[in-house]
């Protein structure tokens, strides 16, 4: 399935009183669909995962479930470095309806690459959706090396990977991106970022255009035109 090109991690709002304000989150998702987001994924660390206890954690994935505004996708966050709370999370939130599963690599704990594995055996027997990995080294100590990326990927329902390591930015086999064509689409769109950085406007330029061919979203449509038009503006004039 396509989860979309466009993918807000949503932010978890909280009233004074500390507990989660359901309208406004509610109102926030409508506001994010309105401009241009595709999905939402809930309970990220964005959404305040780490400070919400179980209850509140799946009633907010629930909220986002009941109240998807049409054609949006719910991406919710279900982790944990303790492969039974990981599974229970994933179980609960897909019988409330989420469209795919956030799973990030444990943390704390730096397991080995077998435990790495094993974890995420359990945890895909625990959904029928497609599984996201995160791979967010800076945060959980851990790094998935995309070799081990390509093995998690044999994995039944693991089909996705949220790459948060830029070091590591390459297409994996196995693992989408959001779609059948948005993993070549990023790939475009980070090298093209990288070209820019380095000073090498027309390959960049060349790049933005792969990317811009690539998308439906309107506004990654317009973000990568605007980068195009900085490229081209660089490129030596023809005498």
């Amino acid at each position: 399935m396509s989860l979309g090109s466009v993918l807000t991690a949503i932010v978890t709002p909280f009233d004074d009183d500390l507990a989660v304000n359901e309208g406004a989150f509610v109102d926030l998702l409508h506001h994010l669909a309105a401009h241009g987001s595709d999905g939402f994924v809930v309970c990220g660390t964005t959404g305040e995962a780490s400070t919400l206890d179980d209850d509140e954690h799946l009633r907010v994935i629930e909220l986002a479930c009941q109240n998807r505004p049409a054609g949006t996708t719910i991406v919710a966050g279900a982790g944990s470095n303790n492969t039974s709370h990981a599974v229970h999370l994933t179980e609960r939130a897909t019988e409330r309806g989420a469209d795919a599963i956030l799973s990030v690599t444990p943390y704390y704990n730096k397991p080995n690459r077998r435990g790495l594995v094993a974890h995420y055996q359990e945890v895909a027997k625990a959904t029928d959706k497609p599984i996201v990995l995160y791979n967010i080294p800076s945060r959980v100590v851990l790094d998935l090396p995309n070799e081990l990326l390509a093995e998690l990927a044999q994995i039944e329902h693991i089909d996705y990977v949220k790459q948060a390591n830029n070091e590591n930015l390459a297409l994996v086999d196995g693992l989408g991106v959001s779609g059948e064509l948005a993993g070549y689409r990023l790939f475009h769109a980070a090298r093209a970022d990288l070209l820019r950085r380095l000073e090498r406007p027309e390959e960049a330029a060349a790049a933005y255009e792969r990317a811009i061919a690539l998308t439906t979203n309107r506004v990654e449509k317009a973000y990568l035109e605007r980068r195009l038009s900085e490229c081209r503006s660089r490129l030596p004039r023809a005498s």
